[in-house]
């Protein structure tokens, strides 16, 4: 492989995919598809109906099989490291065993809250394999989220605080009273405190799966809690971003 496109794809709607994206992907041969296992096989099948619409050409799929990692770590950031570590050696033998030019469907951006560009550049640190690489940018599942409940993620003149769960598990930072959590699996909004906080959530953004709830947040928040469970046992996984605004 001597060319690499690193494409946002969006939240998973195949018209979010922009017209950059639509070209960057008729212009490769090989699309590197990371698998999750039989239970998040929907998120291989939403990639490939990318591709079966917008892709005229002949292509390959080459499907990664993503290393397991411990979910529950007492030292975060070391295994998190040791995972992109396995992730780049897997990579790295997938990308040399393809010819001309390979790309990778990245949900969303792959600015936000994703790891493939530090994966790539750890294959490239490697030396074993040289290529070029270029990222085209998607819209985010934050965008979606604002498209589909109507609103602006922030209020005039205030800042919009992007974090996780994990990090909200902490309360929200001084003087941010608008925050948009990403990544979290444990309905870390539960624990924001006050009768005066709002919430915007969807899961499933941009999927024909979509659910949205919106409203104070000690009102609904037992609701997502319960329907967000539901979803999670009916599909297998479950993708969901929020916002709080106090």
């Amino acid at each position: 492989m001597h060319e690499l496109i690193v494409i946002g794809v969006g939240a998973g709607d195949p018209d979010q995919v922009t017209i950059q994206a639509i070209k960057a992907m008729n212009r490769a041969d090989t699309f590197f598809v990371i698998g999750k296992g039989s239970e998040k096989q929907d998120l291989v099948d939403l990639r490939t109906g990318i591709l079966r619409e917008h892709v005229t050409g002949e292509y390959r799929i080459v499907e990664i099989t993503d290393p397991p990692r411990d979910r529950t770590p007492s030292d975060y950031e070391g295994v998190v490291d040791d995972w992109h570590d396995r992730r780049a050696s897997i990579f790295e033998e997938k990308f040399a065993a393809e010819p001309g030019v390979g790309a990778i469907l990245v949900w969303g951006d792959p600015s936000l809250y994703d790891s493939t560009l530090r994966i790539v550049e750890r294959v490239l640190a490697r030396g074993n394999v040289t290529f070029d690489y270029s990222v085209i940018p998607g819209i985010t599942s934050v965008q979606s989220l604002a498209a589909q409940h109507r609103i602006v993620l922030n209020r005039i003149g205030e800042p919009i605080h992007i974090t996780t769960g994990r990090n909200l598990a902490d309360g929200l930072p001084d003087g941010v009273d608008n925050a948009v959590v990403m990544l979290d699996a444990n309905c870390t909004f539960t624990e924001v405190a006050g009768d005066d906080v709002e919430i915007w959530w969807g899961a499933y953004l941009g999927t024909p799966h979509e659910v949205l709830i919106a409203g104070n947040l000690r009102d609904v928040e037992d609701e997502i809690v319960r329907v967000r469970a539901e979803l999670r046992q009916r599909h297998g996984w479950i993708m969901d971003t929020y916002l709080v605004r106090r």
